[in-house]
């Protein structure tokens, strides 16, 4: 079994000295590095970039430079999808964004961990986990999103906060680590002025 196939199930793996997935890294990259250095103008040279890194794109999206991936190819988004500066995804396992996902600046989605136990860590062995966001989110500034993590539909995710377990959908969550802290209501409606 490959490297990039024990990632993919979710066995240790050595991501440091395997020539496959370190090609694949620098490819991803480059193209990180070409996407970074366009001028905002050039909207659809970004958005040809994009279709390229990643797996599987739909017809509306945003990514706002400066952006950050490992692989590109284990990174799905859905319709309407937006991220502002500083997003990174650490793509060694899966990373699926339903439609009308808002992402705010600063914000990193790692699925890839190492193991507690130190002669693991030193051999160069890490794990990786898929994360999957739903549909509608809205991620506050600042979140990190931690490997496994799964945030349903309709949810908003406050700013600063660390995702270390599976969020439900329709409600507001926060902190370090990240807790739910109410369902979000009919009276969320109303509450800002149109």
């Amino acid at each position: 079994m490959t490297e990039k196939e024990k990632a993919s199930k979710g066995l240790l793996y050595n991501a440091n000295y395997d020539d496959e997935l370190i090609k694949d890294r620098t490819v991803c990259k480059d193209l990180c590095y070409e996407f970074n250095h366009l001028r905002p103008s050039q909207v659809k040279e970004q958005e040809e970039i994009i279709k390229k890194l990643f797996s599987k794109t739909k017809n509306s999206f945003c990514i706002t430079a400066p952006f950050y991936c490992d692989y590109g190819y284990n990174i799905e988004i859905g319709e309407n999808f937006y991220t502002n500066h500083n997003c990174v995804i650490l793509d060694a396992a899966k990373v699926t964004f339903g439609d009308n996902v808002f992402i705010a600046p600063n914000c990193g989605f790692h699925t890839a961990g190492h193991p507690l136990d130190i002669e693991q860590r030193n051999e160069g062995l890490e794990y990786a986990y898929p994360i999957t966001v739903g549909n509608n989110v809205w991620i506050g500034a600042n979140v990190v999103v931690l490997p496994g993590v799964t945030i349903g539909d309709n949810t908003v995710i406050g700013a600063g906060s660390v995702v270390t377990k599976d969020i439900p959908s329709g409600v507001i969550a926060v902190g370090n680590p990240c807790k739910v802290i109410r369902e979000i209501t009919e009276d969320d409606k109303n509450k800002y002025r149109r």
